[in-house]
């Protein structure tokens, strides 16, 4: 069973940390909570959080600060929360280094959803442990960008490649199009989510239908899953 996601509150007001905490046991998650700057790097490094809300106007060392010092040796998913709602303060809070930005007063329903959100686009990733996966008569390799079948390579592109590499990095698991396109392509892509139709079209077309025990199934309505029969 899959261990409850465990988030790091960072806000000088206890009501923000009550509120908050409400909505993400309803969701089955834990957190524990940090009222200043200084006592957020050291918790950080105790309890290894799966996601930190970092308030920016905190006590003895300033939001913007722990969150630079956090990237320097973590990419673990930090939202900002801020009074400030300017669009030159939601840049600078991205530019240094945080996966989203919430200005307050906030729905604590709405801080959950983001939560979710991250957590969700980021999953694929990391559950991927192997560069070279293998399977019946199929080799895919990221570390030679190349797949093959049955020992011969397949003329792929490389966008081809990590679609393929990231479906068959999650045996049995539908994975929606924002979620390959967070993946393949990251976060601030822009683009139509058929860019993820129109790659994983092309690359089903130079993979043999029969004979082999996989595939990479459509699932109508909402994403891809490769499928070991």
């Amino acid at each position: 069973m899959e261990e409850p996601k465990h988030i790091l509150i960072c806000d000088d007001q206890v009501i923000i940390h009550e509120t908050i905490g409400v909505y993400l046991k309803a969701e089955g998650m834990i957190y524990s909570s940090v009222y200043d700057g200084a006592e957020i790097l050291e918790k950080f490094e105790t309890i290894k959080p799966d996601l930190i809300i970092l308030d920016l106007m905190m006590p003895k060392i300033f939001g913007t600060e722990v969150c630079k010092l956090i990237r320097k040796k973590s990419n673990v998913p930090i939202i900002i929360l801020s009074a400030k709602g300017e669009e030159i303060d939601r840049i600078l809070g991205l530019e240094i280094g945080a996966d989203d930005y919430i200005v307050k007063p906030f729905s604590p329903r709405e801080v959950v959803a983001r939560i979710k959100t991250i957590f969700r686009r980021i999953a694929p990733i990391a559950e991927i442990k192997e560069k070279i996966l293998r399977f019946d008569q199929l080799i895919i390799d990221l570390e030679a960008y190349e797949i093959k079948i049955n020992g011969e390579a397949i003329e792929s592109t490389p966008k081809e490649i990590e679609i393929f590499y990231l479906l068959a990095s999650n045996v049995g698991k539908v994975l929606d199009r924002e979620q390959i396109l967070a993946s393949i392509w990251g976060y601030d892509y822009l683009g139509d989510t058929r860019a993820v139709d129109t790659h994983i079209k092309r690359l089903r077309k130079k993979l043999p239908n029969k004979s082999v025990n996989w595939e990479i199934k459509a699932i109508y309505g909402v994403g891809y899953k490769f499928e070991v029969r």
